[in-house]
């Protein structure tokens, strides 16, 4: 099974006016790590100040490193081979600004996602811990030694942490996939993509039951 574990940094919060500045991903083939990709991507216009302070990822890196935004299409294109697992924190967020990435050079963009399969490990946090329910909480409650958060190399290496502790912690992760928790306070954030169940979720202040996960309600 090949399983891709990714996180994204961007300029904002909207896929439809914002870009991705840093992508990485670290595939897994049968259990094992196959290829650790990290790239920079160039950008319109400067970078908010405000995404500076947080990702620490400047101008001038993204100047000196950074790749021109069509070769980060096509590496994305080569990797996202039918029946790959996608694994992200708050996948809704990167699936959204992945599938805005392809979409301007890839006419088939839906069809490529489609064929995927997708589990966002913050809908299964929400289900086994109390809030808050942040990558950095889920790296703290099962005991993961802490990375430098917002960016997205080390971002992905805690995900692939996390989401081997859960598997470890009870054996039902698989029925969370293609199904996205959303707080129906807020809504779903970005495109509503058709090949995901979207479900309202509340939050828990423990771990609810096997029988009563959200992928069962």
């Amino acid at each position: 099974m090949k399983v891709i574990y990714f996180d994204t940094e961007t300029t904002g919060l909207d896929c439809r006016d914002c870009q991705i500045i840093e992508l990485a991903m670290i595939t897994v083939i049968e259990g094992k790590i196959v290829d650790e990709y990290d790239r920079f991507i160039k950008v319109d216009g400067k970078l908010p100040p405000r995404i500076t302070e947080i990702t620490g990822i400047t101008d001038q890196m993204l100047d000196d490193d950074g790749f021109d935004e069509a070769k980060i299409a096509e590496d994305l294109r080569q990797r996202l081979t039918p029946n790959t697992l996608m694994i992200a924190h708050n996948a809704q967020f990167d699936l959204s600004f992945v599938y805005s990435l392809l979409q301007r050079y890839y006419p088939d963009a839906d069809e490529i996602l489609s064929k995927m399969d997708w589990l966002d490990t913050l809908t299964v946090l929400k289900d086994r811990k109390k809030y808050p329910h942040k990558l950095i909480d889920g790296v703290k409650h099962y005991g993961i030694q802490e990375v430098n958060f917002h960016r997205a190399i080390d971002d992905t290496r805690a995900l692939m942490d996390v989401t081997r502790a859960m598997i470890n912690e009870r054996p039902d992760l698989e029925e969370y996939i293609n199904i996205f928790g959303f707080n129906p306070k807020f809504g779903v954030s970005g495109p509503i993509f058709p090949f995901i169940e979207y479900k309202k979720q509340y939050y828990n202040n423990f771990m609810v039951s096997s029988g009563n996960i959200l992928p069962k309600k």
